[in-house]
Formats: structure tokens, sequence, C-alpha cells
């Protein structure tokens, strides 16, 4: 089973400031349902916080280092490689959904990377890891014209040499 990133970004890097997102893009997060519909999501406390609930039609695996931590109709993992583990045993699409440590830890892991890179710097204190890497080849790329455009790209893992 394919373990995929699915970001949005800045140009300049940052993926949140404090628990919100600091844009508000027309279609991006339809993009983000479309791509992770039927899958499982596995996110941090604190995405999983800033969104509020699960999100219909996924299950979702939060992780956490609160051992006592729950959360109606949620899954939950002490570390990224509990809950991929967890995730596989879903039989279904397995998606990170952030936040900034959660990608920085699954991103030697990771088979792909939904990306869509938001066309603006903006502030924030979360940042996406650098990225592309030599370890990734472009797949596809889409200009999405919106009130913030945004570029939508998917990356798959290069082959080991």
């Amino acid at each position: 089973m394919a373990l995929t990133i699915v970001a949005a970004r800045s140009l300049n890097n940052v993926i949140g400031n404090g628990p919100a997102i600091p844009w508000r893009v027309k279609g991006e997060q339809k993009l983000f349902r479309e791509i992770t519909m039927h899958g499982t999501l596995i996110m941090g406390r604190k995405t999983f916080e800033s969104i509020g609930r699960p999100l219909p039609g996924r299950t979702t695996i939060i992780v956490t280092r609160r051992p006592d931590y729950r959360q109606d109709g949620c899954l939950v993992a002490a570390s990224i490689d509990g809950a991929i583990g967890r995730a596989m045993e879903e039989k279904k699409p397995v998606f990170i959904a952030g936040g900034g440590e959660i990608y920085e830890q699954s991103l030697p892991l990771a088979d792909g990377v939904h990306l869509s890179t938001i066309q603006r710097r903006v502030d924030g204190d979360v940042y996406f890891p650098d990225f592309p890497t030599d370890n990734f080849k472009l797949i596809h790329e889409q200009l999405f014209e919106s009130n913030i455009n945004y570029v939508y790209q998917y990356y798959e893992r290069r082959p080991p040499a």
C-alpha cells in the first residue's frame, strides 16, 4: 500500500501559523477531498484539532505523544511508524496530512507527494520540509486560477539506483 503526502504550502514553504492555515483559496480544499476520499489520513494532534473533527469518508489516525488522548471516530498512535502500521491494516490508500513535524518524519518514507503551492508568501511558524529532493520525480503539474492562484504538483519517489 502506497504512502502519500498531501500538503499545501506558500511560496516561502509556510503551511501554518499557529493552528491556522494562513490563506483561504477557493477550490484547494476540494482538491484535497478528491485526492484523499475513501483513504486513511494520518495527521498530528495539532492538525487534527485545527480541523476539529474527523473528515467524512476517510479514516483518521492522530499521532500524539499523549498516551490518554482520544477523539470520537478516530484512531490514535504514539508515533508516525505506529500510525503507518495501523493505516496499512485498513487496506486503503494512506495519506499524510500534516503538520510540519509529521511531514518531516514521513517524507523519507513517502512513495508520492501531492503538493499545492499557493502563489503567495505568507507569515507563519509551521513549514513544509525542503522539497522537491533528488529522490522524487515530477509526474504532473497544473496551474489552478482562483482567488489566489496555486500550482498543484504530483511527485513519485524515484526507484533506487
